[in-house]
């Protein structure tokens, strides 16, 4: 009888350190359960949050109208004139003498100039000119 007993006293003992265990496993896959569900909730928003965008980008880029070139401005005309002693000497001309020199009496190519500097000294009646930063020269007023 003894053993009875203590197997039932034994048996006693287990079923309630049993039972608050298997509450708390239950307890336990409730709350999985319920992340589970938050993160497929969270996974569709995601989802729909993906789905709309293009739908938005789609709906901005037709309303939003092709740019369009900047309209070009005409080139501003220049002209510098010096008068001095009752001369007038205007640059361009000056620029097509020293492009003239250039090809006819040095026999370069127009297109080898690549950089004209011209210095005008009207009390010496005279324009200093110098080509590419090598080649100087004078030419009379």
């Amino acid at each position: 009888m003894a053993t009875r007993k203590a197997t039932a006293s034994k048996a006693a003992k287990t079923e309630k350190t049993v039972k608050p265990v298997e509450k708390k496993i239950e307890t336990k896959a409730v709350e999985a359960e319920a992340v589970k569900a938050a993160v497929k909730t969270e996974e569709k928003k995601a989802e729909e949050v993906k789905t709309e965008a293009p739908a938005e980008n789609e709906a901005e880029a037709k309303k939003a109208p092709a740019k369009k070139a900047p309209a070009k401005k005409a080139a501003v005309k220049e002209s510098v004139v010096l008068q001095f002693a009752g001369k007038e000497i205007n640059t361009a001309d000056l620029m097509k003498e020293v492009k003239t020199i250039w090809t006819k009496e040095l026999k370069n190519k127009a297109g080898d100039m690549k950089s004209v500097t011209l210095y005008v000294k009207p009390e010496e009646h005279a324009v200093y000119y110098v080509v590419n930063d090598e080649v100087t020269g004078k030419i009379a007023l």
